[in-house]
């Protein structure tokens, strides 16, 4: 069973994994100390003011033994940063979250992988490109990833489970337990069962906006690549492919007339003809 003081500080509102790097090396990699320390201990390390700290304090970890059991005899995975199976892609980042839940039949450490991201509320051509560049990737040996969102989400699961050996990953911005969105509950089992569920948050959170904006630097951190197939330029999307930018990755975005398409276009973005004729991946 994994530690429980070191995924209650995983779950610890206000960490993360910047701040844990920050407590690990002023406590040299106690996590027993870290929860023993007194508030002005915790608030002299950079970035942990007195209200994280107090959040620490608060924590009770033998709380969390029964969760952690009935999680693991749920089929729930939580790899810390020095499991084997913690994905190499994500360790590498600086805010790389300290414990992955982890639910299905592979492990989300798959290269060579590449994101399929945009609206929930697609035009019909852009929904059926998700789906045919989804299969024809997985075709190609690519693991898919998104975020089980309605719309090009949906779409580019299901069209790498379309593929007898295709494998996708969704990284959830609620717990692996408390699927959303709830009608999505069936995909999510099917994605299980070819690839892996995957979430940071608890896994049995409900979202909220701030979880669904960090995944997205989840869904880029598991990625090669990502590729907008059509959003606007509010959207959740670009979220994704900022972070991707920001992580190193390739930004590809279908070339179409949508306002978030064309802004990442001109600002660098590869082309991917909406005939997906021709594919500048690789």
């Amino acid at each position: 069973m994994p530690d429980p003081v070191w995924v209650a500080l995983s779950l610890a509102e206000h960490v993360g994994g910047r701040r844990l790097r920050a407590l690990l090396e002023h406590f040299d990699g106690d996590v027993q100390a870290i929860l023993a320390a007194e508030t002005s201990a915790l608030a002299r390390v950079p970035g942990i003011g007195r209200k994280t700290a107090a959040n620490i304090q608060k924590l009770r970890p033998e709380q969390l033994e029964a969760s952690l059991r009935r999680w693991q005899a749920l089929g729930v995975r939580a790899l810390s940063w020095d499991d084997p199976a913690y994905p190499e892609m994500l360790r590498r980042l600086e805010d790389a979250p300290p414990t992955l839940f982890v639910m299905g039949n592979h492990t989300p450490d798959a290269s060579p992988a590449l994101a399929i991201v945009g609206t929930r509320r697609p035009s019909p051509a852009a929904e059926a490109a998700a789906r045919q560049l989804a299969a024809l990737l997985a075709g190609r040996g690519y693991t898919i990833v998104s975020g089980l969102a309605l719309g090009i989400d949906r779409a580019a699961h299901i069209g790498a489970l379309s593929e007898p050996a295709g494998r996708t990953i969704a990284v959830l911005g609620s717990g692996v337990l408390n699927v959303y969105p709830p009608q999505h509950l069936a995909l999510a089992r099917a994605v299980a069962g070819r690839g892996a569920l995957v979430c940071e948050v608890h896994p049995e959170a409900t979202p909220n906006r701030a979880s669904l904006v960090a995944r997205n630097r989840l869904i880029s951190g598991l990625s090669d690549g990502v590729i907008v197939i059509e959003t606007e330029v509010g959207g959740g999307a670009m979220y994704a492919a900022r972070f991707a930018r920001e992580q190193g990755r390739a930004v590809y975005a279908l070339d179409n007339d949508a306002s978030g398409n064309r802004a990442l276009l001109d600002a660098g973005a590869t082309p991917i003809s909406p005939d997906l004729a021709s594919l500048p991946l690789g």
